[in-house]
């Protein structure tokens, strides 16, 4: 059996890690500036702790803003723990970081998407179920393009 490795497993884990630190360094100091955070998270994750009417009300996923009013932000290597204003209701959420579908500041115009196994196998069309596991733990990652070099003789430089 031949080994590999799994990029997109360790790069999720990174991607997870980055949003502990950032949450980790709110807790401590709070929002700097204009920062502000929209993190979509999937509702029915099994580790997901929020209000049954906020999970009728959205259902698959939920997207939550940390912005002007959040209280009790509270980080562990897991996920986190805030609450959050919905409504003039205060509410509190645990959202583990697997649970997390998007993480982004739009204020610095960053932002991470997870990519999952169904996400995706929905953009492909693969003729059979080995094709598919060819495919599971994919990472988009746009960049430019490089362009073609140009090879460039020393004898030109010569005198």
């Amino acid at each position: 059996m031949s080994r590999t490795i799994d990029y997109g497993n360790l790069m999720h884990r990174a991607m997870r890690s980055l949003i502990q630190e950032v949450l980790t360094d709110v807790e401590a100091h709070g929002l700097p500036g204009e920062h502000h955070f929209f993190i979509t998270f999937d509702t029915h994750h099994p580790d997901v702790k929020i209000a049954n009417w906020l999970v009728d009300r959205y259902p698959g996923e939920m997207t939550v803003v940390m912005q002007h009013w959040y209280e009790n932000l509270h980080v562990t290597d897991d996920g986190f723990s805030v609450t959050l204003n919905f409504g003039d209701a205060p509410e509190p959420l645990y959202i583990p970081y697997d649970a997390i579908k998007t993480f982004v500041d739009p204020s610095v115009e960053f932002g991470l998407r997870f990519e999952t196994q169904e996400d995706d196998l929905d953009d492909l069309d693969l003729e059979d179920e080995a094709d598919a596991a060819d495919h599971v733990g994919s990472i988009e990652v746009e960049e430019d393009k490089p362009k073609p070099a140009e090879v460039v003789s020393l004898d030109s430089f010569r005198k």
